[in-house]
């Protein structure tokens, strides 16, 4: 009885001893809590043609020129004669494409994202609340950097933009912008100066007349630069 008693007493110590450190110290959980993975730090799962290549591009357009084919899901900046760097990109959803000759009017790194409101009325529709207006940042739909598309000195709406959904790359998916990855816009970003001339070939052919050819992988400039 008198072991009984005793190893009685020794539980009721640690268990005065743990309640009176949980007490002292109310913000400190027992158990840690799983680790919260943000949108932009998902894993990459994107098809290997659409990641950043140099490529041999037969075109007639000027060097410094933004050509995007939105049926391929392929954005080229020509570099010179043959030479282009192409990356994948994110275009619009069915019923969201289109085409024309644009400029970069802005640019801005970690943007603001303000939707159109014909954007908030048709998601709210489906149930969907998107804000007025979210500040810049990892979670913010535009990515790291934004690219403005004007056409006549007005803004078109349209943008090329980074994305917190990697995976969306190659896919239609947007309402008529111009998706990349972030570290994808943010080497377009550094090389595309406001001025820069965009040709979007889309829906409806609205760009007109352009000639591009793309032959693949410029082999010598990836294995030696150049």
């Amino acid at each position: 009885m008198m072991k009984i008693t005793t190893a009685l007493a020794a539980a009721g110590l640690v268990l005065s001893f743990l309640s009176t450190t949980a007490s002292a110290q109310p913000n400190v959980p027992l158990q840690s809590a799983a680790p919260v993975v943000r949108v932009a730090q998902m894993p990459k799962t994107v098809k290997p043609q659409f990641k950043r290549q140099r490529v041999r591009l037969v075109t007639d357009e000027a060097p410094g020129t933004i050509i995007i084919d939105t049926n391929n899901k392929f954005l080229y900046l020509v570099e010179g004669k043959n030479r282009a760097t192409r990356y994948g990109i994110g275009v619009g959803r069915e019923g969201f494409g289109w085409s024309g000759v644009v400029k970069i009017g802005r640019k801005a790194e970690w943007p603001g994202w303000t939707p159109p409101a014909e954007m908030r009325r048709r998601e709210a529709a489906k149930g969907h609340i998107i804000p007025a207006y979210q500040e810049g940042g990892e979670d913010n739909p535009l990515g790291a950097r934004a690219m403005y598309l004007y056409k006549g000195g007005q803004d078109t709406i349209f943008r090329i933009h980074g994305t917190n959904q990697p995976w969306s790359i190659g896919l239609n998916m947007s309402s008529g912008c111009i998706r990349m990855m972030n570290q994808d816009v943010t080497d377009l970003y550094d090389r595309a100066p406001v001025g820069t001339k965009v040709i979007v070939v889309g829906p409806g052919d609205k760009q007109g007349e352009v000639s591009f050819d793309d032959r693949g992988i410029d082999v010598l400039r990836t294995l030696f630069g150049g």
